[in-house]
């Protein structure tokens, strides 16, 4: 396959640069195996799921991880923070990369510094902070890591750092928002669980293997990174009885499908309690395991997580189907509409 095979044009002004109000998207429907689509609103999911679904979630939180740094000279160096490595030590896009000095002292906004110590691949280093950079001072010195395409020339605000979580947001450590959580509000997730429905939360840390750009013309050729995640007790058991039971398993957003299927991959079909990473990329041909239905955003052409819906539901349709939303205005992206997958 072609990384090619996963393009499609969008016009500029389809980019969401600002979220409705949670519980007030639109939503897509396409049925996976005849190729139907429908209008539809995110309100209406709960009508489309009832016991015995399972429906799984991401509990992972949003860090603050974009950071700005400046040598006493005065260049501005923005940082990514990817994961925490040792107590002092974080593995952070820098950009401009070219531009970073190993060892050199570099100024955080509260006068204390950070210094670039080991050079990785596609503009990564490890990065030490002094003194330590906890969570605590992590949430008064950096901002929410809005996708670029999300237009902030004076940086993300108050109101991204809120809306750019979701409601059950629970375990920090993520770089990127789980998006089509965002949707969700308490309200909805309350009428879902009065429908019947089981709900569990997997957490996996959204990081580069998420969201970084396939460079390479064949998909075969991309690798992926790693992204940790953990299935507590009691959600492997309920995914367990779930597929045991022959239950449909509703996933919200792609990293969950990622988390689930890693997981049943790792177990021999079996969902482990515990934590692990996986670098597993999906693509057309994945015999899908658990995930029974998705709920995701629409996303990027060319990229990783188009071929993963693409998986799913099939190229072809799913292509259809974003052209069908194109004209009928979806918004796309992080901030954007809905698109749901039975």
């Amino acid at each position: 396959m072609r990384v090619s095979d996963f393009d499609y044009e969008l016009p500029q002004e389809l980019i969401a640069q600002h979220a409705a109000e949670r519980g007030a998207s639109r939503m897509l429907v396409l049925d996976r195996t005849t190729g139907a689509i429908e209008h539809s609103w995110i309100a209406d999911i709960v009508g489309r799921l009832a016991a015995p679904d399972l429906l799984l979630l991401n509990d992972t939180r949003v860090i603050p991880a974009r950071l700005y740094v400046r040598r006493p000279t005065g260049r501005r160096f923005e940082l990514l923070l990817l994961r925490r490595d040792g107590e002092a030590t974080w593995e952070a896009l820098v950009r401009p990369a070219a531009r970073a000095r190993r060892d050199e002292a570099l100024l955080l906004a509260d006068g204390s510094t950070c210094r670039p110590a080991e050079r990785l691949e596609e503009g990564r280093w490890l990065v030490r902070f002094s003194p330590p950079l906890d969570l605590e001072r992590l949430d008064r010195l950096g901002e929410a890591p809005l996708p670029p395409y999300i237009e902030r020339p004076a940086g993300a605000t108050d109101e991204d750092r809120a809306r750019y979580q979701t409601v059950y947001a629970r375990e920090p450590g993520a770089v990127a928002a789980p998006t089509a959580g965002l949707h969700f509000d308490d309200a909805l997730i309350e009428q879902i669980r009065e429908r019947g429905v089981e709900l569990a939360f997997v957490t996996l840390h959204v990081g580069l293997g998420t969201f970084r750009p396939v460079q390479v013309e064949k998909v075969e050729d991309h690798r992926m990174h790693g992204e940790w995640y953990r299935f507590s007790d009691e959600a492997a058991g309920a995914v367990n009885r779930a597929l045991d039971a022959g239950r449909r398993v509703a996933c919200v957003g792609t990293t969950t499908v990622r988390a689930l299927e890693g997981a049943l991959a790792a177990g021999g079909g079996r969902v482990r309690p515990g934590a692990a990473w996986t670098e597993l990329f999906i693509t057309p041909g994945f015999e899908f395991r658990g995930c029974g239905a998705l709920l995701t955003n629409f996303h990027l052409p060319r990229s990783t997580l188009l071929m993963m819906v693409s998986a799913f539901a099939g190229r072809e349709r799913v292509l259809a189907a974003y052209r069908k939303a194109i004209a009928e205005r979806y918004r796309f992206y992080s901030y954007g509409d809905a698109m749901l997958i039975v």
